[in-house]
């Protein structure tokens, strides 16, 4: 009987031995699977990370990317932008930065702020070069050029006042992305026609975010040892920290003023029109405060003369003189896509008429001024 017994005991431990080495073995495959499961959804992370994020090319790639910089199509003050196309076939923009200019900031901010950027309204940057004092890179290419080039020709207004609201639309988005839709806020510090570029269809995409600073979310105001931008688009703040501190909202004035180039189809500082029109934001805000006159008049459309009015209010209220009056990119938006009849006629923005034709004398070109350093609240 005693043999029976552990008989039967050696039995039930081979059992219970062999159903412990099928749950390990089951548990382990449950593991592996898992494992490989896990591995498979990082590598699809990596491999549309890489994707999305900027190649790095060596310069014998910029050189036949760009055809041996054989076609022209842009220069700036910090290089020359030529014409290119990838391996396939789609055509480029290569920006290739001056060797001698700089210690390469321009070339470092537009590759951290726009490499991190994904708007339809923001030019997609696919590439960078960098090789010793050899700096490129590789945007996608916008074949009708700068909004700079349809706003100051000779033929006012060629676009058509529906699709200058359109692009007006399009860049508000765009820098209201760039405030507000990243995972730092980025303040171009350079919003201007000329660094507007427009595709095939005119859909405007901010471009050259070399003057751009990163800024946490939870950051207010900036700290800014120089002034930068381009004279006449450059809000007050900027230039003095009397009339407040630095921001998104200086994006907003330099918005607004390009704004008002586009309802003029004319640089805002002008000294070959009229002495009473030299400074168009000036003009346009007395005559739109003349009641009884119709300023629009010249518009054979009514509709067009409603959105020329529009976005003559809109723009007048992005260049108040204090940043704290001035509206969000948000807020500009909701005010573009509104109804005229709903916006109210802002404050005089030139409370100080010598302080503003100080600013607007001056005006076209792009530099950076040293200032003392300012400290300024977070």
């Amino acid at each position: 009987m005693k043999h029976v017994a552990s008989e039967g005991s050696l039995i039930a431990g081979a059992a219970l031995g062999s159903c412990f080495v099928v749950i390990t073995f089951a548990a382990l495959f449950v593991l592996y699977t898992a494992h490989k499961e896990n591995q498979k959804k990082i590598e699809k992370f990596l491999e549309d990370y890489r994707a999305l994020k900027p190649t790095r090319f060596s310069y014998s790639d910029i050189r036949r990317i760009s055809h041996q910089f054989s076609e022209k199509i842009g220069e700036g003050g910090y290089g020359i932008v030529y014409k290119g196309k990838l391996s396939n076939k789609i055509n480029v923009a290569v920006k290739v930065f001056n060797n001698s200019e700089g210690n390469g900031e321009e070339f470092v901010n537009e590759v951290g702020t726009i490499g991190r950027t994904h708007h339809v309204n923001v030019v997609h940057l696919i590439g960078f070069c960098a090789e010793g004092f050899r700096r490129a890179l590789v945007y996608e290419f916008s074949p009708n050029d700068s909004l700079e080039k349809f706003i100051f020709q000779a033929e006012r207004n060629s676009l058509g006042w529906k699709k200058l609201q359109d692009i007006t639309l399009g860049i508000a988005n765009g820098i209201e992305y760039l405030h507000q839709g990243c995972d730092q806020q980025i303040f171009h510090f350079d919003i201007k026609p000329h660094n507007i570029l427009l595709d095939h269809k005119f859909n405007p995409k901010i471009c050259d975010f070399g003057l751009a600073k990163l800024c946490s979310n939870e950051q207010s105001a900036v700290t800014m040892t120089v002034a930068r931008g381009t004279m006449g688009y450059i809000a007050p703040e900027v230039l003095s920290r009397t009339f407040g501190k630095v921001s998104y909202n200086s994006d907003v004035y330099s918005f607004g003023m390009l704004l008002l180039e586009m309802v003029g189809c004319r640089k805002n500082v002008d000294e070959n029109v009229n002495t009473s029109k030299v400074y168009f934001p000036q003009w346009i805000y007395r005559h739109l405060n003349i009641v009884g006159e119709d300023i629009w008049a010249r518009i054979d459309e009514a509709e067009d003369g409603n959105i020329a009015r529009k976005l003559s209010i809109v723009g007048l209220w992005c260049i108040q003189w204090h940043p704290n009056d001035r509206p969000s990119m948000k807020q500009v938006v909701q005010m573009l896509e509104g109804d005229k009849d709903n916006l109210t006629m802002p404050p005089n923005p030139f409370p100080d008429t010598n302080a503003a034709n100080s600013i607007a004398e001056i005006s076209g070109k792009r530099y950076q001024i040293e200032l003392p350093l300012i400290m300024e609240a977070e």
